[in-house]
């Protein structure tokens, strides 16, 4: 049997993978944010400028709000077709909710090159 993998459909076993991931990324930003909060004395606009003016912090950044976008995404995929049983509502719940998701990583990408 041949298999296409250029397929968009998703399996469990990628889905399992991605929200896992997702949840490093976003866990380790969340830490990182954490000790930068705790180890600052005194949060200025200067430190503030200074901690997203490097890339490094600005691809971290970027990898966090892909990650949640992702995350969100797959997530409430699962709910919706837990406890959503009319597919037509399902399907513009989805597309709702999938647009408003790509919104909020497209803002915090404007926000995040702005800085």
């Amino acid at each position: 049997m041949v298999t296409n993998q250029a397929t968009i459909k998703r399996d469990g076993v990628q889905d399992f993978v991605t929200l896992r991931l997702t949840a490093l990324i976003i866990t380790a930003f969340t830490l990182f944010m954490g000790w930068y909060f705790i180890s600052t004395p005194e949060i200025t606009y200067a430190s503030w400028s200074a901690l997203f003016s490097g890339i490094a912090m600005k691809v971290f950044t970027l990898a966090t709000l892909i990650s949640i976008m992702l995350h969100v995404r797959i997530g409430l995929w699962q709910v919706l077709t837990d406890y959503v049983k009319q597919p037509g509502l399902r399907s513009m719940l989805q597309w709702i909710l999938n647009i408003m998701a790509f919104a909020y990583a497209a803002y915090g990408l404007f926000v995040l090159l702005g800085v």
